[in-house]
């Protein structure tokens, strides 16, 4: 990624990002990312029935999900922005929008009206729960999805209260196979010339992503239960105490197994009756986790990590997020991507975790003030600035 660079791969496209709080954003970033024309779409001052569900303008979650967009101000419940709208829907590939589904059928924007305006345009539609369905107008937020999608009834400690992730899965993940499926509908767009409806769900993105817990019950019929930080079928991998700390090992066969009896001094593990297969491990589990403890208490985590990595067992430590930055490798992936901000001056945002080789994504501008570009992209559409100044004191925009 070079910031000083625009990205050139998604240039010839321009998106019109309806979204707010995270999953819709998340998609919307993708394609901002990577220089597609993002125009947020926001309602104007005083229309938002729910402002600062993200935080402040300013704070860095806004910052991080809407860099790289332009902001326009319309009041899509106005004949007179509605209409605005729906000249830019002729300009566009791309609608984004996570409303409930029945609040695009009462503004007017489904796919079927905007396919009448324009024929290409692809509407991208994410929901907690589905497009149809009993459950289709409620509102929809990640811990809700990540407990009716599994996600909470494997995590945890097996005695424990059901647990939530620690970040957004359901709400992240949407975002995500929304902006898969809008890509796939762009290039069959290059055979059809027809656009189409691409919808997800957090509920839908949640078990999708629990995938091999989710297998574990659809072929087999087993019901997965949480067990805390160790894995499901290999052992020991997961969480181990040093004398500082803690790190996670990973060992998934017999090589690894032997390099790691090595490593910690004890040779007769390798072969010992309880502990000589895998089988065996996940059998004694539990008594193995505790001889493992009494070794890796003796060490430190930097000494049991370079230990473990001269005997080809994989390892790493467990970082607090000012680790993480500072990690050699995350800095060498430039992870951190820097941005200048008129008033909070420099600052960092997540860079994108997608490399391509000739046309990389670019971080080029802040989130911007809410109706920022509003007259640029309006002047765009043909309207003079004295019919700029009429929707403005209807508010329109």
């Amino acid at each position: 990624m070079n910031p000083a660079t625009p990205s050139a791969a998604l240039r010839h496209l321009r998106i019109l990002d309806l979204t707010r709080v995270r999953a819709g954003p998340t998609c919307c970033r993708i394609f901002a990312d990577f220089g597609a024309d993002v125009i947020q779409i926001e309602p104007p001052e005083g229309l938002d029935p729910n402002p600062g569900m993200v935080g402040p303008r300013h704070g860095s979650d806004m910052q991080n999900l809407h860099r790289n967009k332009r902001s326009l101000t319309l009041n899509l419940k106005a004949a007179e922005g509605l209409a605005i709208f729906m000249r830019l829907v002729k300009t566009a590939d791309v609608v984004v929008e996570n409303y409930r589904p029945d609040v695009k059928e009462r503004l007017g924007i489904t796919y079927e009206k905007l396919a009448e305006i324009n024929p290409r345009i692809i509407l991208a539609s994410i929901s907690g729960f589905g497009q149809t369905g009993p459950y289709r107008t409620r509102a929809g937020f990640d811990q809700i999805a990540q407990g009716m999608g599994g996600l909470m009834g494997v995590t945890g400690d097996p005695d424990g209260v059901p647990m939530r992730a620690g970040i957004a899965v359901a709400d992240s993940s949407a975002g995500n196979y929304a902006a898969i499926g809008v890509l796939i509908a762009l290039a069959e767009r290059e055979r059809s010339g027809k656009g189409q409806w691409v919808h997800t769900s957090l509920l839908q993105a949640q078990i999708a992503m629990m995938d091999f817990q989710a297998a574990a019950y659809l072929v087999a019929g087993k019901v997965p239960r949480p067990a805390g930080n160790d894995h499901p079928v290999a052992t020991p991998m997961g969480v181990v105490p040093t004398s500082d700390g803690h790190i996670n090992i990973g060992v998934a066969g017999e090589r690894q197994w032997a390099g790691l009896c090595k490593a910690i001094g004890r040779p007769d593990l390798e072969s010992h009756p309880d502990y000589a297969t895998q089988d065996l491990r996940l059998r004694h589990r539990a008594q193995l986790k505790a001889e493992l403890a009494v070794a890796f208490k003796t060490r430190s985590a930097s000494e049991w990590l370079t230990a473990l990595e001269d005997n080809g067992v994989p390892a790493g430590p467990i970082y607090a997020m000012d680790q993480v930055f500072a990690d050699p490798q995350v800095q060498h992936l430039r992870m951190a991507a820097p941005l200048n901000h008129p008033d909070l001056g420099r600052i960092s945002v997540v860079a994108s975790p997608i490399v391509l080789s000739r046309t990389p994504s670019s971080i080029e501008t802040p989130t911007v003030e809410a109706g920022a570009n509003s007259e640029e992209i309006l002047q765009e559409l043909g309207l003079s600035l004295p019919e700029i100044d009429v929707l403005r004191a209807h508010k329109a925009i």
